[in-house]
This record gives structure tokens, C-alpha cells and sequence, in this order.
């Protein structure tokens, strides 16, 4: 039996799937909510899931987010919060750094988001780092 790919599904892909279920994201939000995916996560990207998904400004429904943060907390592969040592020093967003960590700790198949640049850095630990439609080609080969 082949074992679902391990991607790290960054906060803007959750938000763009929710938000638009017809589009890439919401593909692979599907994708993931059939077992066909699963997602590695750690404490802090939870936190942001949290965090983002309660924005009044995305008016995602309470009740769908709670939904989604379920499904992710029971079916997602858990991994403890791990540091880059020594930490990478070109980051734009330092808030990526979570998502990268822990890309890399949990040997994902990608990262998969909206901000590829954003990740650059990831790349030298061997972490592919691919758009929403990267990633759907790559899962469709």
C-alpha cells in the first residue's frame, strides 16, 4: 500500500482552498480532506492556522474553520517544533521560518505555497518548494 504524499500546506493555500473551493487550493484542500494528502504540521503552524482562519476581514464561517482545524489536528502527521541550526539569514518573512522547520523535520514531498520566493531558502535542505499548480502537476505524474 503506497503511504499519501507529506506536504507542509502553507497558511495562504488553507485560506485560498476555504475561500475558493474550486480553485488549485481548493483542489488540494480536497485532496486532503479525501486522505489523498497529508499534511505535516507542528504547534506553531497550527497556532497560525488559528490565528488566520478567525479573521473577521476572510469571513470564513466559524463552524467551517473549526472543521478544518480538526480534520488537521486528527489526521495530520505531528512533529515536534524544530529550529534550523544555525538559523538562515536571508528570510523575508520570519514568519515562514516555522513552515520551512518543519517541511524539513517532517521530510515532506513540498512545501506547497503561494510565496515560493518567500521559501528560497529552504531549498538547500532539499525541501521542493511549489506553487499550488506545481504541485498538482507533480501529483498528477
Amino acid at each position: 500500500m503506497k503511504l499519501p504524499p507529506r506536504i507542509v500546506l502553507d497558511t495562504n493555500v488553507l485560506v485560498s482552498g476555504l475561500l475558493k473551493r474550486n480553485s488549485l487550493p481548493g483542489i488540494i484542500l480536497d485532496q486532503i480532506l479525501a486522505g489523498n494528502l497529508k499534511v505535516v504540521l507542528d504547534s506553531r503552524l497550527m497556532d497560525e492556522y488559528q490565528q488566520v482562519l478567525a479573521r473577521p476581514r476572510l469571513q470564513i464561517p466559524a463552524v467551517e474553520a473549526q472543521q478544518i482545524l480538526i480534520f488537521l489536528a486528527v489526521q495530520g502527521v505531528w512533529m515536534p517544533p524544530t529550529r534550523l541550526n544555525p538559523e538562515p539569514v536571508e528570510i523575508p518573512d520570519p514568519d515562514d521560518l516555522p513552515f520551512a522547520e518543519a517541511a524539513i523535520a517532517g521530510n515532506v514531498q513540498a512545501l506547497v505555497t503561494g510565496n515560493p520566493r518567500h521559501f528560497a531558502f529552504a531549498e538547500i535542505y532539499g525541501v521542493p518548494i511549489l506553487t499550488p499548480a506545481e504541485f498538482l502537476i507533480l501529483l498528477s505524474d
